[in-house]
């Protein structure tokens, strides 16, 4: 038998699931992003006339998890519901048995923003009301950003590492990078790894109009989120989960799996700067996508596609067309394909890396990178080929996925197809 070094142990990507505005439907959800197709619309669940944003990537549809008990979804907020959701769909693509795994050996790190923010509010509305006696025994086990690792856990009697990142948006990304590692230094030959979010609530929406984060295209929701465009004026809120199952690629080819792609490389850095806007520079970015490339050993012209981190905020959009300039160049002729999937998605927070890089996994394999719509004039500052529009066959062989966070909080992750 070949000894194999943690040197030589290597990530593949077995099993992708998502929740989505449109849908858990893998091959729909992949097929929509293709054709452009916004997930953004008016907000549905509760009465946004007193917001200035009122749209959302809105999940207005869900129904729960058919193969778990209704009793146990109740004790979860919606953003573990997510979670588990798109854990059991992503670990039915991978075709792995957990019941013939080691259990000590599979793991799981899901990521997210802000947790369970509907069950905080709608607890602290019970304790205002009605008094803390009122308030839910679930409450802790329900709100606490560690709630969709656990029930994941749980739910498939995995035993080993099992963490939960919280680096507001960069909190996916953060999630399977840590989870590689996990299978890289041999602590784990499996992870279910990615991030889950469920702000689209009163609670949720109220923080980021605050802030003044959010766009305003109230009468045109699917044309709001348009990043790298000089019209643009904010992300558009969206939930959802995006959750890969990560192995060991020699036990990943030993059964037979079906791997998407290799996650060769993670990179991450802070900025160091301020709390929520990005360092203008695109310094910190820049440092995190170097670092992706270096521990995958991959060239900057050896990249095919990179997934933007692509918010459609005005600083946001223009500091990481600066951050892609310096790693690979200040010529746009020499900077690889550039898309923002959150054009079509809307920003999922701390579950947008996960989604992006099932995007990146899907277009390794087929060959075909989405597009950023809504893109008709780009801002003189964003002068990359950002696949306006039209998703593109280009074949990628090597791709790379942004994710920057509040807290200046920078994550890249680089992939090469299987």
């Amino acid at each position: 038998m070949t000894h194999i070094t943690m040197a030589d142990r290597r990530v593949a990507i077995t099993g992708l699931g998502c929740i989505t505005s449109r849908g858990a439907d893998l091959e729909q959800v992949w097929n929509d992003l293709l054709d452009g197709k916004s997930f953004i619309q008016s907000i549905r669940s509760f009465d946004t006339s007193a917001y200035t944003s009122q749209i959302a990537g809105e999940i207005d549809t869900w129904e729960g998890i058919p193969s778990v008990d209704s009793r146990d979804l109740k004790r979860m907020d919606r953003f573990a519901q997510f979670a588990l959701g798109a854990a059991i769909h992503a670990v039915e693509d991978s075709g792995i048995d957990f019941t013939k795994e080691d259990p000590w050996r599979c793991g799981v790190n899901i990521g997210s923003g802000v947790g369970g923010i509907g069950e905080f509010a709608d607890g602290h509305k019970k304790l205002l009301d009605k008094g803390p006696s009122r308030v839910s025994p679930f409450m802790v086990p329900k709100l606490m950003c560690n709630a969709g690792s656990g029930n994941v856990s749980i739910h498939f009697g995995i035993k080993g590492p099992n963490s939960a990142i919280a680096t507001a948006c960069a909190s996916a990304g953060h999630s399977l990078g840590e989870a590689a590692q996990a299978i890289r230094h041999g602590v784990a030959d499996v992870m279910i790894a990615g991030g889950s979010e469920a702000a689209v609530t009163p609670m949720g929406l109220a923080c980021f109009v605050a802030i003044k984060a959010l766009s305003r295209r109230n009468d045109d929701p699917t044309a709001a989120s348009r990043p790298f465009d000089k019209d643009r004026d904010g992300f558009v809120l969206a939930e959802g989960a995006g959750i890969l199952v990560l192995e060991e690629m020699e036990h990943a080819k030993a059964r037979g799996a079906t791997i998407y792609a290799e996650l060769a490389g993670y990179g991450q850095s802070a900025d160091g700067y301020h709390i929520t806007a990005p360092d203008e520079a695109g310094t910190g970015a820049a440092h995190a996508v170097e670092q992706a490339l270096k521990d995958g050993g991959i060239n900057p012209t050896d990249v095919d596609y990179i997934n933007a981190h692509g918010t459609s905020t005005p600083l946001g959009d223009v500091a990481e067309t600066r951050a892609i300039k310096r790693i690979f160049g200040a010529d746009p002729a020499g900077v690889p394909a550039v898309s923002s999937t959150k054009s079509m998605t809307g920003h999922l927070l701390g579950a947008s890396g996960g989604l992006e890089a099932i995007a990146v996994c899907k277009a390794l394999q087929t060959g075909n990178v989405p597009p950023t719509i809504n893109l008709a004039q780009p801002d003189d500052e964003c002068d990359l080929d950002y696949v306006p529009n039209t998703a593109r066959q280009i074949n990628p062989t090597i791709a790379i996925s942004n994710s920057f966070g509040f807290g200046g909080h920078n994550v890249c992750l680089a992939f090469r197809k299987a």
